[in-house]
């Protein structure tokens, strides 16, 4: 075999190995990327760093008021698909309070179609004893006069849970570790795929003489 002809059939044989590997890593990486990115339902959130959403189709006035943030909490209604629905709490600027009207006077009785609802999102948020009691009292104006159960400290968490959603924080992309690892390795194989393009990797060099070496002997 010519040494032209054995140093490219090595350097294709790296080239598909190295392709492999880059192949396998980008898929392993984007997976763990977009597991840790999730956007999750809210009711399927179980820690404070969890990006989700709430689909609402119903609001409440705000029933409390952060004057210092301009951020109105407000009673919302997930309606599933089966007919189901949930009771939630989430925070909103004041200033984009205006696209939630339709649905405010839904709420309230005061529209008599149905509006669109609006899939909202942000993190979790731990509930504090003050808006809970504010919670706790305002809640059954809000609840369909239909529900019969009077909301209280004893049975808050069975309705309402212990988190609210805050809709004024913005996803931060997360990199945990094993993805700085996976690109690190990432960025060497195609530096080693370059190498061989180019036809400057000492890996084509040894094995090109060892094969030479070993042809020379039969």
């Amino acid at each position: 075999m010519k040494k032209s002809e054995r140093r490219l059939g090595i350097r294709l044989f790296l080239a598909v190995i190295y392709l492999m590997i880059i192949t396998i890593l980008f898929i392993c990486g984007y997976k763990i990327y977009k597991d840790t990115n999730e956007v999750k339902p809210f009711q399927d959130v179980t820690t404070t760093d969890e990006y989700s959403y709430i689909n609402v189709s119903k609001m409440s006035d705000k029933f409390a008021y952060s004057e210092k943030d301009n951020i109105g909490i407000h009673f919302v209604i997930e309606r599933e698909d089966t007919g189901l629905w949930h009771t939630y709490i989430i925070a909103i600027k004041e200033d984009e309070i205006s696209k939630y009207e339709d649905l405010i006077k839904y709420g309230k009785g005061e529209l008599d179609r149905i509006p669109k609802p609006i899939k909202v999102y942000g993190y979790p948020v731990n509930i504090t004893n003050e808006v809970k009691e504010m919670a706790i009292k305002n809640i059954n104006s809000f609840l369909p006069s239909t529900n019969e159960v009077k909301i209280t400290n004893d049975n808050y968490e069975e309705y309402l849970t212990n988190s609210y959603l805050d809709t004024t924080k913005k996803q931060e992309e997360k990199l945990p570790p094993e993805l700085m690892l996976i690109s690190t390795l990432f960025v060497i194989v195609t530096f080693l795929l370059l190498l061989i393009i180019i036809d400057k990797n000492i890996l084509v060099d040894r094995l090109d003489k060892n094969l030479k070496k070993l042809t020379r002997k039969k």
